[in-house]
């Protein structure tokens, strides 16, 4: 099963679509990838509730990929996992903080020592930079990029790898020139960058209307019962 990628412009057009002709919001298009991040890292564990090494550090940028994780968090802890959030760029945004007291309504702990935690999880979700990240990767976040490079918790990217170019992947040189997760969620459609991806690959898109599909000749995965993801097999990543 392969499936077409959607470069950063489409990416960033589909969701204004999604969001016009599609009458959906940023905040349910937020939680539907949310979601799909948290099935995601319940697939990778294969249990539930999870018995053993369920803490998750969610590392979390400013922008709606780091909403996505927050989202994901969120739906983590009901699941039963114990999620740790760093969010060292925090946001005045309305939607955003509303995300972010909901966790610590849960009493989710929020930490802004991030290598400290990274010694203390069983697994890490990267929702620092999405599909519209483009330049220099600037501290805090080349630190965490750097310490993910070479930490041996596995890690599960959403949408791309931070510091990776959407079109390219990762970066010749400096934070992210080596990090290559063990898992990556791609949603809505997978990005040109997973040619350049060696780990598990989730689709997670169930929320797309036909007609916009159509519109970007986007492949809609086969979804199986409820699952809101889909893992396409080893080496059958996607196709231009």
């Amino acid at each position: 099963m392969s499936l077409r990628t959607l470069n950063a412009k489409d990416a960033a057009d589909l969701d204004k679509d999604l969001m016009s002709v599609g009458a959906f919001s940023l905040d349910q298009l937020m939680e539907l990838a949310g979601l799909s991040v948290s099935q995601a890292v319940l697939r990778v564990y294969r249990v539930h509730p999870p018995e053993k090494g369920n803490r998750v550090l969610v590392a979390v940028g400013p922008g709606n990929n780091g909403g996505d994780g927050l989202v994901a968090a969120r739906h983590l802890w009901h699941y039963g996992y114990q999620p740790t959030v760093y969010y060292p760029k925090q946001t005045k945004n309305e939607l955003y903080q509303r995300l972010s007291e909901q966790l610590k309504n849960l009493g989710v702990p929020y930490t802004d020592d991030f290598e400290g935690a990274l010694k203390n999880t069983d697994h890490v979700v990267d929702s620092i930079f999405g599909f519209s990240f483009s330049g220099e990767v600037r501290e805090p976040f080349a630190a965490v990029i750097t310490a993910l490079e070479n930490t041996t918790v596995p890690v599960t990217a959403v949408d791309a790898p931070s510091s990776w170019s959407i079109e390219d992947g990762p970066p010749k040189s400096g934070p992210g020139a080596k990090f290559n997760p063990e898992n990556l969620i791609s949603l809505t459609a997978p990005k040109p960058l997973v040619s350049h991806f060696k780990g598990r690959h989730f689709v997670g898109g169930r929320f797309l209307p036909p007609s916009v599909a159509e519109k970007y000749h986007l492949d809609i995965p086969d979804y199986k019962g409820v699952d809101q993801i889909v893992e396409l097999p080893a080496g059958e990543n996607a196709k231009v």
